[in-house]
């Protein structure tokens, strides 16, 4: 198929698997300046699907970079609440949300650590009303992604600006399964696929994960109650969707007070335009105590230190080293695409979706069943062809899950 059929089936995806929206309903997109014409087709896609209005946020990476070069010191503290509220009112007013990731995931290094910091944590404060409703899976959404220029040459930086792009759309269709001749029916045999590992797991009711690796070597305990998940769902508003396409993950909550060891990455992380590596921490009771990382150090200590749950685990995924994505032996330092080749865990907020009846639960439940809350949602990869992962019982017993990075169960 050419390009521009490949865009339109993928953006159909998007509206109708990803998001699976409904007439009348209203779409908010988030999107870099550079995936306009995938925006148009999803556009396109939505109004045919019946959707009553569609409102597109750009973000624009040469305007981000001015204002680091340009901007007072004092503007650094500063968010636009007002743009936040109103994407959290949209959401409670029963928009969709579809974010398409495409950034340049070194777009700010070299910049003012301090200022980073400042920035984040103000972003963070004011996403908070909009991030809980997402968190708590209060309505249809999903995260797709576009290729641009300056991700694609980070993804193949040993060949010319076009050819980049070429291969990276190409992964991108790929991982996304918009190549194969019938899309949509494929992505309903994965979703029952992962439904049916994510029963097992459930009906297992593990109280721990222990992991060993080299570097690793980590006791993670899963909150109580907790509730394995992967592929589709159903939103609280009844609508079934795709949060993430690609998607090869199972993941559940663990507990923000019973994770203890040491754990390393596999993966680059790109993070609001920093590029971390190498990252290194130890975790007692939950919490880590200690942290290094090869490249971006400052950028993942900003970013634990975002308040007391950045620091502690909101999310922890199981993903086989022989994942699609994975296979491809591309690197695409997006967090969209390296978390599905990769196992990996998140610091910060817990998804209500992971306990069970979060939705019916108060805060103060939640977090006596050992879910984390937090102004962040930070995936970091930590698996690979040499992890082994075992299920911990209630009796203490020991049950293999993963080998070298593969599912044996």
């Amino acid at each position: 198929m050419t390009h521009e059929r490949l865009l339109d089936t993928y953006a159909k995806l998007a509206v109708r698997t990803g998001l699976n929206l409904q007439p009348g309903q209203q779409l908010v997109i988030t999107a870099p300046l550079d995936a306009v014409p995938l925006v148009r087709r999803v556009t396109e896609h939505a109004y045919r699907s019946g959707a009553s209005l569609v409102t597109t946020l750009y973000a624009d990476d040469e305007s981000t970079l001015a204002r680091y070069r340009l901007a007072p010191d004092g503007a650094f503290d500063i968010a636009p609440d007002w743009l936040f509220n109103g994407m959290a009112e949209a959401f409670r007013g029963g928009a969709a949300r579809l974010a398409i990731a495409g950034e340049n995931p070194a777009l700010l290094a070299g910049q003012d650590a301090g200022k980073l910091s400042r920035a984040n944590k103000a972003r963070s404060r004011a996403y908070r009303p909009a991030l809980e409703l997402i968190t708590g899976f209060a309505i249809n959404w999903c995260v797709i992604a576009a290729a641009t220029p300056a991700w694609a040459k980070s993804v193949f930086p040993r060949v010319p600006e076009e050819q980049a792009m070429e291969q990276l759309w190409q992964a991108i269709f790929a991982c996304s399964k918009a190549d194969v001749a019938d899309p949509i029916a494929t992505w309903e045999q994965h979703n029952a696929d992962l439904r049916r590992r994510t029963e097992f797991l459930n009906g297992r009711r593990y109280r721990a994960l222990k992991y060993k690796g080299p570097g690793t070597d980590l006791m993670l305990g899963l909150a109580d109650e907790h509730s394995w998940k992967g592929g589709g769902g159903k939103a609280l508003n009844g609508v079934f969707c795709n949060a993430n396409i690609p998607t090869e993950e199972v993941f559940t909550a663990p507990h923000k007070d019973m994770v203890d060891g040491t754990v390393c990455s596999s993966k680059p992380l790109s993070y609001q335009g920093s590029l971390i590596d190498g990252i290194r921490v130890r975790f007692e009771r939950g919490r880590i105590v200690e942290m290094t990382a090869e490249k971006g150090q400052d950028a993942f200590r900003n970013l634990i230190d975002t308040d007391e749950g950045a620091a502690r685990l909101g999310e922890v995924a199981l993903v086989p080293h022989s994942s699609p994505i994975s296979k491809s032996g591309i690197i695409f330092n997006n967090t969209l695409f390296d978390e599905n080749a990769a196992s990996h865990i998140a610091v910060g907020q817990s998804y209500t979706e992971n306990i069970r009846d979060g939705s019916k639960r108060s805060k103060e439940e939640l977090a006596a069943l050992g879910a984390n809350t937090s102004l962040v949602h930070v995936d970091w990869m930590i698996g690979s062809g040499e992890l082994d992962v075992d299920g911990i019982a209630a009796d203490g017993s020991a049950e293999p899950l993963m080998r070298k990075g593969e599912w044996v169960i």
